[in-house]
């Protein structure tokens, strides 16, 4: 095959700066016009690509608003270092460093008092509090503080594992309000066998001694609830769990304890992978998690401790709707289980994504409102507690038969009376207000997906963002509460994050466009954006960089299209027949096309070189993909690797359609997620693509993690089908073409053993079309820029050589 020489020369030649203005995108039914193409002078080189990106920007990273609100905080990366500093920027000067003894000043967690005359916020794991413009630290524990609150009174409770104090706001009266004893209350004395019940019956001397003994602990817990300067008796909770969880009532007076097995672990011993140069010379064992095959995840037991009350009360199931349900059934069916139905695993939810708890007092009221999950990923459900019974009321049960997604489950208290909550129960994210003796109330709908909720301080509107507009295009939009209007607060038609200023008239957005790094921009409610950080480097900024068409692939297996990102080669000539790559984004639940910067800002830059080289580039979102609702989420459910290949069939008969590819000439490449569908594609469908590279590859989801894979496959031992249909190494048989396989030996994510697994198959099968490259120093995501190059300049290769014409 011809193989064509890549240029490796380091470019410092500046050229123009293109527009930042957002584009309009087309219609799903719009045909495709190619744009005009960006006129390079200097070719991009694998070197450039692949360096160390500090020569594209050093972005503001975990910006936050003062609590004043005239200026923004966010961390840089120092150029050449991995150390951070953090940076004060006025939202009408310019940026300072930080100095180090003020980084405990300011926070992204602050939580205000009821008129917000104070703050109070961890840093380091100590408590800060702000009163007027004056600072201080409330303490020096050599324990970290895990959380905080107000209380209704002013005072101040944090707490750690197993303990909960208040503290005065200026730093005063500190009490112990709660400990918590992980191990069997003590023996009261009372008499347990017949001989000591007897003893006492017959012997006045030992029923003095009991009655003493009772009398004065009966006197000991009296002092202590009558002078609150005493330590409090523990709660004793039992000696086989932990503490997972603890939050705290406003009033200070409920304490929800969420409790897990001590004995249930997420790794056993043979859970380690080898690392050959550790720095000791030797082979080193490092612990990894536990595989979906043998993890065994355990619900919770949920107890209300009333502290003034010194009572335990355990909370229970029944009142959640369908809690009992042997909700896989079919699934034991169809696989032969005859497994009887067990009881419902059941657990505070673990949303991916979200920073709040779910576990939400009302901000002023003893009310608690609990977002709970089965551990079968079938069912999720909204639900009030009564605090003094332990019972549970379903205010939303959201059930579905493939999987629960385990993001965009914010919710929170609009009212005593009223929660407003996300749910995907119609197919996309919506938001809901639900009122306690009522039925749900959407306040959005559509084809949308809604997240990223901030209610506003005086309740009348729920901020959130959403794509309305184009499935690849997010806005921030404001909802009336009391009569539902919605208003659009951004039009800037990328991707966007937004925080809302402290006193709600002004926006922080992090946005970015499809040529352009995120940037931190300030936005007036009702008046238009205004870029404050300009932290992406004149060498990137000043390249004609090619913005790729974000386009919709009609589909040939449901009515929603797919949605693509789409390059074409320099000086495009549809006359002409072009070779073409398709890129697999990763994590399966992911966007990439979209009209913000990728996340693959290499892949992105990488498929800007291709497109120099003559090269079509697609990059499809798959269904799987985030940002296009339920179905689209759960189209693989139990189905892995096949409906995505179908789609990426779609892509290359659209490619070969519109812009002149070649149908035998197309090859495709992903990393993780996207090495997993490489595999599947070139063992399940083998005339679909010429040559393939698989980038720290899934091979086998059995070894996989629960917490992902569970969800979508159900578990091995429970679905033995779904995972010999969906895991390549089943497949390996299928492989007809040029295959290269990358694998970092560091990856605690998808393991190296997972690749070492199937080149041990494809070996067995006499498959000569492989070749492998590892990394030994390389985590998932890889670190040192020697190595992105050297992976990079094997795919190049691997395309030329395969997919250019003689």
């Amino acid at each position: 095959m011809k193989t064509r020489m890549l240029v490796l020369g380091l470019s410092s030649v500046l050229f123009g700066c293109a527009q930042l203005a957002p584009q309009t995108p087309p219609s799903p039914s719009e045909p495709l016009s190619p744009p005009s193409q960006p006129q390079i002078t200097t070719p991009l080189t694998l070197k450039q690509i692949m360096a160390d990106p500090d020569w594209i920007g050093r972005g503001a990273k975990n910006a936050f608003w003062a609590i004043d609100g005239d200026a923004i905080l966010y961390d840089r990366k120092r150029a050449g270092s991995p150390i951070s500093d953090r940076y004060h920027h006025p939202i009408d000067g310019d940026a300072e460093l930080l100095p180090l003894p003020q980084y405990g000043w300011h926070s992204d967690k602050v939580q205000a008092n009821v008129d917000h005359s104070a703050w109070i916020w961890l840093y380091e794991g100590q408590l800060m509090v702000r009163q007027g413009d004056k600072i201080k630290q409330l303490t020096q524990d050599p324990e970290p503080i895990t959380g905080l609150r107000w209380l209704n009174d002013g005072r101040i409770a944090f707490w750690r594992s197993d303990r909960i104090e208040s503290i005065a706001a200026d730093g005063g009266q500190r009490r112990m309000l709660a400990q918590l004893a992980m191990e069997a209350a003590p023996d009261a004395d009372e008499p347990k066998t017949y001989l000591a019940r007897e003893q006492r019956k017959l012997s006045q001397f030992v029923d003095m001694n009991y009655r003493h003994a009772k009398a004065k602990e009966a006197h000991r817990l009296a002092r202590i609830a009558a002078d609150p300067r005493l330590l409090p008796d523990p709660f004793y909770l039992g000696s086989s769990e932990q503490v997972a969880e603890l939050s705290l009532s406003p009033s200070g007076r409920y304490l929800l304890v969420a409790l897990i097995d001590k004995e249930n672990s997420w790794r056993g011993e043979q859970d380690i992978m080898p690392d050959y140069l550790d720095k000791r010379g030797y082979v080193n064992a490092v612990k990894v998690r536990a595989r979906v095959a043998e993890a065994n995840p355990a619900g919770q037991r949920l107890v209300i401790l009333d502290l003034e009350q010194r009572t335990t009360t355990p909370i229970t199931w029944e009142g959640l709707s369908g809690f009992d349900e042997d909700v896989l059934a079919p699934i034991k069916q169809e696989n032969g289980t005859q497994a009887p139905a067990t009881v419902r695993a059941i657990r505070l939810i673990q949303d991916w994504e979200w920073q709040q708890s779910a576990a939400q007092w009302h901000d002023a009221e003893d009310r608690l409102a609990l977002m709970l999950e089965a551990i079968d990923n079938k069912d999720r459900w909204l639900a009030t507690v009564d605090l003094a019974k332990g019972r549970l009321t379903t205010q939303h049960r959201l059930h579905d038969p493939e999987w629960v997604n385990y993001t965009h489950n914010e919710f929170g208290w609009l009212d005593t009376q009223t929660l407003y909550l996300l749910s995907e129960h119609s197919g996309y994210s919506h938001l809901y207000l639900k009122p306690l003796d009522g039925k749900l109330k959407a306040l959005t709908d559509g084809t949308q997906v809604v997240s990223n909720l901030t209610l506003s301080r005086d309740k009348r509107h729920l901020y959130y963002t959403a794509n309305p507009n184009h499935p690849g295009q997010y806005e921030v939009f404001r909802v009336a509460v009391s009569d539902g209007r919605i208003e659009q607060l951004t039009d800037l038609k990328g991707m966007l994050s937004y925080q809302l200023s402290p006193d709600e008239t002004q926006l922080l957005l992090d946005y970015s466009s499809r040529t352009r790094p995120e940037e931190l921009y300030i936005q007036s409610i009702g008046g238009t954006a205004r870029q404050l950080t300009h932290t992406t480097e004149a060498a990137y900024l000043n390249y004609p960089w090619q913005a790729p068409q974000v386009i919709a692939v009609p589909s040939s297996h449901q009515e929603q299209p797919i949605y693509a990102r789409l390059y074409l080669p320099t000086d495009y000539d549809p006359a002409k027949q072009y070779p073409a790559v398709i890129f697999n984004h990763g994590a399966g639940y992911l966007q990439n096309a979209h009209y913000g910067f990728s996340k693959y800002f290499r892949e992105y830059m990488f498929h800007n070189l291709l497109a120099q080289q003559g090269y079509v580039v697609m990059d499809m979102d798959y269904r799987g993909s985030k940002g296009y609702g339920r179905d689209w989420r759960t189209a693989i459910y139990r189905n892995m690797g096949h409906p995505e290949v179908d789609d990426l069939r779609d892509g290359i008969d659209w490619m070969v359609a519109n812009v002149s590819v070649d149908r035998q000439r197309v090859g495709t490449y992903g990393g993780s997620y996207g090495g997993f569908l490489t595999f599947m594609a070139l063992f399940t469908q083998p005339d679909l693509f010429q040559a393939g590279a698989a980038l720290r590859p899934v091979t086998d989801w059995a070894h996989y993690n629960y917490g992902y894979t569970s969800n979508i496959l159900n578990t091995p031992e429970l679905d033995p089908i779904a995972y010999r249909r969906s895991s390549p190494i089943y497949h390996a048989e299928g492989l007809q073409k040029p295959l290269l396989i990358m694998a970092g030996v560091l990856d605690d994510n998808v393991f190296f053993q997972d690749s070492v697994r199937l080149v041990q198959r494809l070996i067995e099968l006499e498959k000569p079309m492989f070749e492998t490259a590892i990394y030994p120093v390389e985590p998932h995501g890889f670190r040192q820029p020697y190595s992105w190059l050297d992976e990079y300049r094997r795919i190049f290769r691997l395309f030329e050589e395969n997919l250019k014409a003689e």
